[in-house]
């Protein structure tokens, strides 16, 4: 019996000699991978910066047939060796987070994900490859590493001002749909097929190019009556272009407004269950999760 429980007993104090253990590892990669205001969690991002861009130079490389054909091999081994290491790391990143549901589903997660996946797909999908130049976007942590919270406030309240004005614009975009679909279809009885107005789906897409001022010029109209339609098109074109800025200029007015007299914040915090950065400085829980900082 007391053999039995001192085995018990022995059992427990190894387990938590090696949760204790675990624990200081976990937080360990965390600090190097999350944090940017330490020497190992700044050389990380640094390296990690530098690995993306060759990555992506090796991707566009690799899509040049000259290059392709003499060194397609050689690129094809470093693509593999870069996807390797980005795959760890993802790993790394979910191991280390608190919650690692809530990271995946985020913004960088799912760019972290992507930017591996395409290389995996390539094995049954010749040529999905390519799209690895999705990574470039993991080169947003710039920001972070260099420490420019100014710019990632800035992007920050532009972010908020897009979100205020998606009604808006939403309800700008549905009068603007059926502005072409009426225009397209009046085309189309003005000028018919004859002068390559021939359905209207495709005078649609000429009011489309019109009225946004591409004018690739496929299509023309011929009659002066088409003709002066097409003028009409054009200068509310113009008008409507404006519709858009001034709304997306006016949210940003607004929330600069509140910006300036809010606290200001820090992205070096990290919350450590969820990795959410840009708390204000005398935080003590997360504004996502209400975790302790």
């Amino acid at each position: 019996m007391s053999n039995r429980q001192y085995g018990d007993t022995s059992k427990d104090d190894i387990s938590g000699s090696e949760s204790g253990f675990g624990n200081g590892l976990r937080n360990r990669i965390y600090s190097i991978i999350f944090e940017s205001d330490t020497p190992a969690g700044k050389l990380f991002d640094e390296a990690l910066i530098v690995s993306i861009m060759l990555s992506v130079i090796v991707v566009m490389l690799d899509s040049v047939s000259a290059v392709n054909a003499s060194h397609g091999d050689l690129l094809h081994s470093f693509e593999w060796m870069f996807t390797i290491l980005f795959t760890i790391e993802y790993f790394l990143r979910l191991i280390s987070i608190g919650r690692p549901v809530r990271y995946a589903t985020s913004f960088f997660g799912v760019v972290d994900l992507l930017a591996i996946i395409p290389t995996y797909l390539s094995l049954f999908l010749p040529g999905s490859q390519y799209f690895v130049v999705i990574r470039v976007l993991r080169l947003l942590r710039v920001f972070r590493v260099l420490k420019l919270v100014q710019y990632i406030t800035e992007a920050d309240l532009l972010i908020r001002a897009l979100r205020a004005s998606r009604q808006k614009i939403t309800l700008f975009l549905f009068a603007v749909v059926n502005l072409v679909i009426i225009l397209g279809s009046a085309m189309y009885v003005i000028e018919g097929t004859e002068h390559g107005f021939s359905s209207i789906p495709l005078s649609v897409y000429w009011a489309v190019i019109t009225l946004t001022t591409v004018g690739y010029g496929d299509i023309v109209p011929q009659t002066p009556l088409g003709q002066g339609l097409a003028m009409c098109i054009m200068i509310i074109g113009y008008g409507i272009i404006a519709v858009p800025t001034g709304i997306v200029t006016a949210e940003i007015a607004y929330a600069s407004k509140i910006e300036s007299t809010g606290s200001s914040c820090s992205i070096i915090r990290v919350c450590h269950e969820c990795s959410a950065e840009g708390h204000d400085v005398d935080a003590e829980f997360c504004k996502i999760c209400g975790a302790k900082l």
